[in-house]
């Protein structure tokens, strides 16, 4: 078998989210799926599309009434791409695939901020590089220059910024971008920006960092989606956006790897472009409040998550792995949460708070009680 194939392993979330689903009566707050259903107009467009038989192969890199508009959601950020700089993708993870398999060769080095999310490492081994990690935990989760620098070696290809982050919710500030950029210029090493969740900021907005270094352009890879703002985690829908020298060689494994992304779709993309995400925004705000309080309340030490909508508490006071931790909340209290681990991070859990307010009620009361026994 492919030797690079066979170093990964299947995803740790997964993994405890299947755990928690053979064990009856368990919760699960492992997953970052929004309980909210997708709104009516976006499934109206989709189903509008079907019935004018828009069931052809479409363009490999979208249609162009979704670049257009891909392109003037991008201006409203500060990102300047042309439609023809565009490429809608499978989803986010499409998007970070190809961009990875066009950048690197074997023994390239990608720089990736831990805690992270674990794809990254696991598409950056199936592309026959390396993920040096760059420990954040010390700086609250925030870039640290000096501790980038050591991470910069002749093999250095590129760094993967995701904020707001997941697992921790944080998101960085101007001063970690800054040193980003300050070392990403002197050696002129690629940025990859998953903006995923830059829609699921809570105070203020999330300035994207082609904006505030637009001189890096030529080194800037963009990467968003359509699943976490719009709740459309199963229509796997997201988009690149980069230089179009870039781009021209990231379509090329775009082209032969999935052709392009479902017609049918693309109207509804262009209708949930047009949608405002404010209530859903302030949901998560309110759920993100109660959890930082009641893990507080519980001696648990937690970094307010800005964004996203996951927190990253620290369990190390209770001397135990994370995941000898989650599998004994699992099996002691019918709760279900995600080991550190699986985030290149020991010492803390992941904790999605995208769920009914019943349920994460009612998953916080049974930390509560498991950490009480502990």
């Amino acid at each position: 078998m492919n030797e690079a194939v066979s170093q990964i392993q299947l995803s740790g979330i997964r993994r405890f989210n299947a755990l928690a689903r053979q064990t009856p009566g368990c919760l699960s707050l492992t997953l970052g799926e929004p309980e909210f259903d997708t709104p009516e107009p976006i499934k109206q467009a989709a189903v509008q599309s079907l019935e004018d038989n828009e069931t052809h192969y479409p363009p490999n890199n979208g249609q162009d009434f979704l670049l257009e508009e891909l392109s003037k959601f991008g201006h409203q950020r500060g990102l300047f791409y042309a439609p023809d700089e565009i490429v809608v993708t499978n989803g986010a993870t499409e998007a970070i695939f190809c961009s990875l398999t066009a950048l690197l060769n074997p023994g390239d080095e990608v720089i990736v901020p831990m805690p992270a999310f674990g794809l990254y490492e696991a598409l950056i081994t199936l592309c026959r590089g390396k993920t040096v990690p760059l420990d954040t935990v010390p700086f609250d989760f925030q870039l640290d220059e000096a501790a980038l620098r050591a991470c910069i070696t002749e093999h250095t290809k590129a760094i993967v910024l995701t904020s707001p982050n997941n697992p921790t919710g944080c998101v960085y500030t101007k001063e970690s971008l800054s040193a980003v950029a300050q070392v990403a210029g002197e050696y002129g090493i690629y940025i990859l920006c998953d903006d995923v969740y830059h829609q699921m900021m809570y105070e203020g907005s999330c300035e994207a960092f082609g904006a505030l270094f637009p001189h890096l352009r030529g080194q800037l890879i963009v990467i968003d989606s359509f699943s976490k703002p719009y709740a459309m985690t199963g229509w796997r829908l997201g988009w690149l956006m980069a230089d179009r020298e870039i781009k021209e060689q990231i379509q090329k494994v775009h082209q032969y790897s999935v052709v392009s992304v479902t017609s049918f779709t693309q109207r509804a993309a262009v209708e949930a472009l047009h949608t405002d995400v404010t209530l859903m925004r302030c949901r998560y705000r309110e759920r993100r409040d109660q959890v930082v309080r009641t893990l507080r309340a519980m001696d648990m030490d937690v970094v307010t998550p800005q964004g996203a909508f996951y927190a990253f508490p620290s369990i190390q006071k209770w001397g135990m792995t994370s995941e000898e931790f989650c599998t004994r909340l699992i099996q002691e209290a019918k709760l279900a949460l995600v080991p550190g681990s699986c985030f290149g991070s020991e010492g803390f859990v992941r904790l999605s708070y995208c769920c009914s307010e019943e349920v994460l009620t009612e998953g916080l009361n049974r930390l509560y009680h498991f950490l009480k026994q502990l």
